[in-house]
């Protein structure tokens, strides 16, 4: 047996998702577990040993080590099935979790013939570029840090395209670091530079069968003013022939008709794919999703009372759905209630219960600044807005909410009429740095 420093030394030295730095909060955790169980578990998806890797990880560091090691065995068949071989650099990664997995379990013997097992597979199958890890290590080290925080992508960006320089025949590495590029820069005002365009139009004929990428692709056309309702309408019939999961597509593309269709057809189209498939949850999710558009977003007219009371039963049905990873749709709900006729004591009431829920800072933000809206547009309570804005605005987190925050209590303080506008010119100027 190797002693105890020495052991920690070489299992610190591993590349895999205990090394990665990949430290998420517990609410974060049950999001993204969540989130991969909707990618489904078909035949065929190139990800599945991946998938299984991360649920592994994400289910350990929740404290569930019998799930954590049943689902690393599981990654490690699914990479036997995808490759089609009984071994390879694939499993690099799969044996450092499970070599990690085991330490922490005290089970030092099982810990130390992994570690030699990876050791096996670095000998036998070396990195083509000497300095740089193995193409199949950085290509699992992207896929995972994408699937973790939008300042992760570029970096995950980064290691794709170290992977695929080495190894440019894997497809799906390839529509993946796309993806990953579109999904980056979705919040940037110049839109896509030329050489994503050119790396998407590529990977679109390589990958000619992946209709998330299919979906992605029109919608960034459609940015551009391009007319994609007819070919939404054709790749919405393939995509609900296929089986449904988070990759499949579908939500991709209900963005797409809502934009740039109809939010009326992005509703029939999620309500078709779940009276195919009444028991996926992520369809149900969709589904909920549509309605909120329609409620919150599109209100050209009041909503009919009864579309309202189907969007809340829906929402209320994806929360219990999501019993750890709904507070979105609990915000959601909340919202919808607040457009019912005789339900608006209820948003109110879900609004105190997050409130006084325990909460992380980013999870705070976002509540802050959306009950803000809320007391503003539903109840006409101006100053008890502002002071909800300010509370979300302090934390110092860079996000979507914290800017829409602050961007609302500039354009309130530019009014000269209000009285509060003292206050907030003073609480804007002495605002701390984002993190």
């Amino acid at each position: 047996m190797m002693s105890q420093t020495s052991l920690e030394s070489k299992l610190e030295a591993l590349q895999c998702h205990f090394t990665w730095d990949l430290d998420p909060s517990r609410s974060k955790l049950f999001r993204l577990r969540d989130k991969l169980e909707d990618i489904g578990t078909e035949e065929g998806n190139s990800w599945l040993g991946h998938i299984y890797n991360l649920r592994g990880y994400v289910q350990y560091k929740l404290g569930f080590t019998e799930d954590a090691q049943s689902l690393f065995n599981k990654a490690a068949e699914a990479f036997c099935q995808t490759r089609r071989a009984d071994e390879g650099p694939w499993l690099v990664v799969n044996y450092g979790n499970q070599a990690w997995l085991h330490h922490h379990l005290g089970e030092q013997a099982e810990s130390q013939a992994y570690l030699s097992k990876v050791d096996a597979l670095m000998n036998k199958y070396p990195s083509p570029s000497q300095d740089e890890l193995h193409p199949e290590i950085y290509a699992e080290k992207a896929w995972t840090l994408m699937k973790f925080s939008a300042d992760k992508k570029l970096l995950a960006a980064d290691y794709f395209q170290r992977a695929i320089r080495m190894q440019p025949d894997m497809v799906e590495w390839f529509t993946s670091h796309v993806i990953g590029l579109v999904s980056a820069s979705k919040h940037s005002d110049t839109g896509l530079d030329a050489d994503v365009w050119e790396k998407m139009r590529n990977a679109k004929e390589q990958d000619p069968e992946n209709l998330y990428l299919a979906a992605v692709y029109l919608q960034e056309r459609a940015k551009k003013g391009e007319r994609v309702e007819d070919e939404a309408r054709e790749l919405a019939r393939k995509i609900l022939r296929n089986p449904v999961s988070s990759y499949s597509g579908v939500k991709a593309l209900l963005r797409v008709y809502r934009n740039y269709v109809s939010v009326d057809e992005a509703m029939d189209l999620a309500e078709e794919a779940l009276k195919n498939h009444p028991d996926v949850r992520f369809l149900k999710r969709c589904v909920a999703l549509c309605y909120k558009w329609k409620i919150i977003f599109f209100r050209e007219s009041r909503p009919k009372q009864s579309m309202i009371d189907r969007a809340i039963s829906l929402h209320e049905e994806v929360v219990s759905l999501y019993p750890q990873s709904s507070l979105v749709k609990k915000i959601d709900l909340a919202n919808i209630y607040a457009k019912s006729n005789h339900s608006q004591a209820k948003a109110e009431q879900i609004y105190k219960e997050v409130l006084k829920s325990d909460l992380d800072p980013a999870d705070k933000q976002m509540v802050y600044n959306q009950y803000a809206k809320y007391l503003n547009f539903d109840r006409q309570d101006r100053n008890r807005s502002i002071k909800y804005h300010m509370k979300a605005a302090e934390i110092p987190i860079q996000s979507f909410f914290r800017q829409n925050s602050i961007r609302v209590l500039g354009k309130i303080k530019d009014r000269s009429r209000n009285q509060m506008r003292r206050e907030i010119e003073e609480f804007l100027e002495n605002l701390p740095e984002p993190q």
